[in-house]
């Protein structure tokens, strides 16, 4: 899989203008087959006339003797004319196009232009998850490619996106948002009007998102269909690849907790505060979106996560095909393990108890590699954290291999006011991993 990344990076340049190169050809073909065919009975005696009439007018002005080498001369200039304006006509015209385009790149067409032709021919990522987490990752990942594909957890009955589910009756659109905002190519006004939140003073709109409500306006223009109304935001967004839900079906996420006990929705589960034997989705047999499979064959790189493991990553994996599709891919498959416990899902868990459980829920090796952080974030930060029940992932590297994982340790943290990915950091390393390093 590596190889053929590193081929296809080979050929990069060319790509895209084979085609275009096969036409011109063609049509020299045609062109220079027309000519000969019709330069006896209209091209010759046409050229025949033309010169009759320089010559006569170029006489006036020249002796006789002198008429031939002064037509070769005229003709000359001409065609270095002719030449000259054509080539600058089609710069101009060109540059119009981009400058209507892509208003923002006028000082760097050609930067402009190159980048984007790069990143049209970078790997094909296959990214999976959900919450801050995934759109954190799609961050990093739009640098170096826009054949991103990111598949995302519909589970969310919580905040806006649950409200809008009950009311509506669409797909929870929040962590679908987030995801087209993260690999927004647009204005930073549109993509900050798109994650405007409306204030609690706001009467029904207290809470809600206009990103979420723009995708449920689209989805009711849309006659309900709400993959429709996805693609259409993603447009207006000028997004660096696709965000596809999971599945276009309406499922609940159910927990079977470690007293027996069933518990229904994602907000519920992570408020148990019990261990969780089992995860399952209500229906069972959901259809999984049709890009996602197609996505996961096609992959160079399948990122999971990072996100919340428990409601945010193995929702996703539970979706039937999903996972069996992963297990068929012989690209390289990286669990991004999260850099803090979160209190209600995973206090306790080192990097190695978070791959784990995925694999003990799914029942299903989906992952090759572990991403996990291995660097101290500040004393006072770390401090701030354990207040609210929060932890540095345990970087158990020993374990990890014992359980036949290969981790990928670094420093992976952007420092704040929170303890994060940093996304740079993160795009970069992967990179590396689909190099071979």
């Amino acid at each position: 899989m590596i190889k053929r990344y590193r081929l296809r990076q080979l050929l990069a340049p060319t790509r895209g203008l084979q085609t275009a190169l096969a036409g011109f050809l063609l049509g020299q073909i045609a062109l220079i087959l027309g000519l000969g065919l019709s330069f006896k009975n209209i091209i010759r005696p046409t050229l025949a006339g033309l010169s009759s009439t320089t010559d006569r007018l170029l006489g006036r002005f020249v002796d006789e003797e002198r008429v031939a080498v002064t037509a070769h001369l005229v003709g000359g200039a001409l065609i270095v004319v002719g030449v000259f304006v054509s080539i600058r006509a089609i710069v101009r015209g060109l540059g119009h196009v981009v400058d209507t385009l892509t208003p923002e790149t006028k000082s760097g067409k050609v930067d402009a232009y190159f980048r984007r032709l790069e990143l049209a021919q970078g790997p094909r990522i296959v990214a999976i998850g959900g919450g801050t987490g995934l759109s954190t990752l799609l961050r990093g990942l739009k640098n170096y490619t826009s054949n991103i594909t990111a598949i995302v957890t519909v589970t969310d009955d919580g905040g806006s996106s649950g409200r809008l589910m009950r009311e509506k009756g669409i797909i929870p659109p929040g962590d679908l948002r987030n995801c087209m905002v993260a690999l927004a190519d647009a204005e930073k006004t549109m993509t900050d009007l798109f994650q405007h939140r409306f204030r609690d003073d706001s009467g029904s709109l207290s809470g809600h998102s206009i990103g979420n409500l723009l995708i449920a306006a689209l989805a009711d223009q849309a006659n309900g269909d709400f993959d429709t109304a996805v693609g259409i935001a993603s447009a207006v967004l000028n997004i660096r690849g696709q965000v596809v839900p999971s599945t276009l079906d309406h499922v609940k996420l159910m927990a079977e907790l470690e007293d027996g006990s069933v518990v229904s929705g994602e907000t519920n589960i992570v408020g148990s505060g019990q261990r969780i034997n089992r995860l399952y989705l209500d229906p069972s047999m959901c259809e999984p979106h049709p890009k996602t499979i197609e996505a996961i064959r096609q992959a160079d790189l399948i990122c999971i996560g990072p996100g919340s493991v428990f409601t945010s990553v193995i929702p996703n994996l539970l979706v039937p095909g999903l996972a069996e599709a992963i297990m068929a891919s012989p690209s390289p498959k990286v669990y991004i393990c999260n850099v803090m416990t979160q209190p209600g899902e995973s206090e306790g868990l080192s990097a190695s108890a978070h791959a784990n459980s995925i694999l003990r829920i799914l029942e299903k090796r989906v992952i090759d590699y572990v991403l996990v952080n291995v660097a101290q974030p500040s004393a006072d930060l770390i401090e701030r954290y354990e207040t609210v029940n929060q932890h540095l992932v345990e970087a158990d590297l020993d374990q990890l291999r014992k359980n036949g994982f290969r981790p990928l340790p670094g420093d992976y943290i952007s420092e704040s006011d929170f303890v994060r990915h940093d996304p740079v950091k993160v795009a970069a390393r992967l990179m590396k991993l689909l190099e071979g390093r």
